[in-house]
């Protein structure tokens, strides 16, 4: 999809929504933190719980024959919380133009200290067609606050032109929603499958961007590759279909050494 053009509401009434989540151990990787992946899930669910307050849940959209999609996200994290540990979430609609809008996201220890942000772009699909429509055909006004947790203007994710690592995968029942698509958060568990050991056993994920450019559904095999790119620490993902080589979904992932900061 193309770069979007942000234009805030006019309505500037502060409207945020909290959510506690307490990571489990089965959302805990090897060093006993939060996976990314599981993050993500508490992003979606967060999203989903402040939409159905608003009017606006998947529920409310496929009354007539819609859903929303996620087509970006950037994910930023200080630290990663530890099993058992809760974590405070905050979200809110921070803008809104006429195929997208964005929901920004900040994340809290127990203590109130920040350790994350995150900021997504979301557009509403026809379920026949398989296009995005004009939002202002579909959903109802909603309270704007134009705060942005992460300020990301959503340029293009650079090309993974070469694969130095690839993974090739068949799409399983359990990887879908109730779009009967991939859920966004199976993407990230693709790319990072791919990072190489040497990388994930010292260094920890500082940021995760995702755009999602077309959908996957059961039986498809998937073909997941990455190769470093040009800044330290970085590497480009590219999630294509794997019979044609359709590309599905562009990351961008950075890495920062473990002795330099905190898990």
């Amino acid at each position: 999809m193309s770069d979007l053009n942000i234009s805030l509401s006019t309505n500037s009434r502060d409207y945020v929504f909290h959510k506690d989540f307490t990571v489990q151990s089965y959302e805990t990787g090897l060093r006993g933190f939060a996976r990314p992946v599981a993050l993500l899930n508490y992003l979606q669910a967060a999203a989903g719980e402040h939409a159905a307050l608003l009017g606006v849940a998947v529920s409310d959209l496929r009354k007539s024959g819609h859903t929303w999609v996620l087509s970006r996200i950037h994910l930023a994290m200080e630290r990663y919380p530890r099993g058992g540990e809760t974590v405070r979430l905050k979200t809110w609609p921070a803008a809104r133009d006429t195929l997208f809008t964005v929901r920004d996201f900040e994340l809290f220890d127990s203590g109130g200290a920040l350790i994350g942000t995150a900021t997504t772009s979301w557009a509403v699909l026809n379920l026949k067609t398989r296009r995005p429509v004009k939002l202002v055909n579909v959903l109802p006004t909603y309270p704007i606050n134009p705060e942005r947790a992460l300020n990301d203007p959503f340029s293009t994710l650079p090309v993974n032109e070469t694969a130095e690592y690839e993974l090739r995968l068949p799409v399983l029942r359990g990887d879908l929603d109730v779009n009967r698509h991939v859920n966004n958060t199976v993407y990230a568990g693709w790319a990072l499958e791919t990072v190489p050991e040497e990388v994930e056993s010292s260094c920890r994920l500082a940021g995760l961007e995702i755009a999602f450019r077309a959908e996957a559904f059961y039986g498809d095999t998937i073909a997941a590759r990455t190769a470093r790119g040009e800044e330290e620490g970085c590497y480009l993902h590219r999630i294509e279909n794997g019979s044609d080589g359709r590309e599905l979904a562009r990351l961008r992932t950075r890495w920062i050494p473990l002795e330099n900061t905190l898990p």
